[in-house]
């Protein structure tokens, strides 16, 4: 099977008064050729833009770049009317949304809003539910009937657009076998990259879950929120005494992402700040201009079999 073409853009966490600077940067990115942007979707927070308005109003002002919710906050945002939100962005932009979704974590804030509360393994059944029937009430066909334990719908006609690819913020094991089960890609979450503990011990367990369910394992891909410093010099260390990634040069970065890719199948980088923010214009560019092209021609030079799927961003 042909090798996923790896994908590359930015995060950020957006106020209410940073609307242009993060369409200043999409812009920018789209101009550049990273693949994608993703927001961060906290409703309960008054001072933060809505990922979704948001992502909307920016793939109408670009033309190659998709965006996602880096993840959906699931529970606030009930899967019949996600499935229209993500449809309806996926024709009106061309395809260029992904739908990044979780079970929803901090359940004190989300409460506050008027959503019930559900167990954690409650909370994971409906998450599943949510992807099956995104999926479902997208691609045309019958109307849908389905009866879930938490959701339920009778004779909805699905939108006659493809369902965007679905990646998973997936952490415990249920969940995990959830993104194996269904999903398209694996967010392990920030600064859990290919040497951390969180990897080797959760991408197992997709890849099990995966192929009991008939699907082939390389099917889910693993896309990194990675944060790190851009360094003008070489630094004596790359990774602090956890193991952890802190950053360095553009050959360093170029070195180490070029080797995740080639080694242990990393086939995704969205670039955070080191605190796990909005990078900086600086290093955004740097990321854009230099590292990201490194790392697509060391990694298409040594594994001559990688693909994409059609024009725009290879998502899925």
């Amino acid at each position: 099977m042909p090798v996923q073409e790896v994908l590359f853009g930015f995060g950020a966490h957006s106020g209410i008064d940073d609307g242009p600077e993060l369409l200043r940067m999409a812009q920018q990115a789209d101009r550049d050729g990273l693949d994608i942007f993703s927001l961060s979707d906290h409703p309960y927070i008054g001072g933060r833009l809505d990922a979704y308005a948001s992502i909307a109003f920016v793939l109408g002002r670009t033309r190659h770049i998709a965006g996602f919710a880096n993840v959906t906050n699931l529970p606030t945002r009930p899967a019949p009317m996600l499935a229209r939100t993500v449809t309806t962005l996926s024709s009106l932009s061309g395809g260029r949304v992904v739908l990044g979704m979780g079970a929803g974590g901090l359940w004190d804030r989300i409460s506050d809003m008027g959503v019930p509360r559900l167990s954690p393994g409650d909370a994971v059944e409906a998450f599943e539910e949510a992807i099956v029937l995104v999926k479902r009430l997208s691609g045309g066909g019958p109307p849908v009937t389905y009866h879930g334990h938490h959701y339920r719908v009778d004779e909805i006609e699905p939108a006659p657009v493809a369902a965007p690819p679905v990646w998973t913020g997936s952490v415990g094991r249920k969940s995990l076998a959830v993104t194996g089960r269904v999903a398209d890609g694996w967010l392990p979450g920030h600064a859990a990259d290919w040497l951390s503990e969180r990897y080797r011990t959760s991408r197992p367990v997709i890849d099990e879950a995966a192929a009991a369910a008939g699907r082939d394992p390389g099917e889910v891909r693993t896309v990194f929120n990675f944060p790190g410093r851009i360094t003008d010099r070489p630094e004596p260390a790359t990774r602090d005494r956890d193991g952890r990634w802190i950053g360095g040069s553009a050959d360093q970065w170029t070195e180490e992402l070029t080797g995740a890719v080639l080694e242990h199948g990393a086939s995704g980088f969205i670039l955070f700040s080191p605190r796990g923010g909005t990078p900086d214009p600086g290093s955004a560019g740097r990321w854009a201009q230099e590292i990201v092209p490194a790392v697509r021609e060391g990694s298409r030079r040594r594994a001559p079999g990688r693909t994409r799927s059609g024009p725009g961003p290879a998502l899925a």
